[in-house]
């Protein structure tokens, strides 16, 4: 029945830009990317793991895209604290959903002792776990 089918807007990662970004606009979407992949993430942390059906299957898969397409774009950007500070977003939403594989591998990407420092403080799971 399509009365009750809703076509939802894309999101914020499913728009494929044409032109270059540039690091400011590149961090730009990804903060755009982690703002509107927190609200999956809350969802699927509110879970806790549990498995509600095809609900959570689908928001599983949206944050993965999400995630996947913000990790694409900050590989563009050239300029190490831009960098840093996205993937500080990236990670910050990966620990959210526990997904603290994903998380301990951005982490050693990060370039700034500070910054990695910071988000070790924030997430003591990153702290605790943190080898390299």
């Amino acid at each position: 029945m399509r009365w009750f089918r809703r076509d939802r807007p894309p999101d914020a990662w499913e728009h494929i830009d044409d032109q270059p970004l540039g690091d400011i606009g590149a961090a730009q979407k990804i903060r755009e990317i982690c703002a509107a992949a927190d609200v999956i993430a809350e969802k699927l942390a509110g879970a806790g793991g549990r498995s509600a059906g095809q609900v959570l299957a689908a928001d599983a898969e949206r944050y993965q895209a999400a995630v996947k397409r913000a990790l694409e774009v900050a590989m563009k950007i050239s300029d190490d604290g831009m960098r840093d500070v996205a993937l500080g977003q990236i990670i910050r939403l990966s620990v959210k959903v526990d997904h603290m594989k994903t998380a301990r591998a951005l982490l050693r990407a990060v370039r700034s002792e500070k910054m990695r420092a910071e988000l070790m403080a924030e997430s003591p799971a990153l702290a605790a776990h943190d080898a390299g």
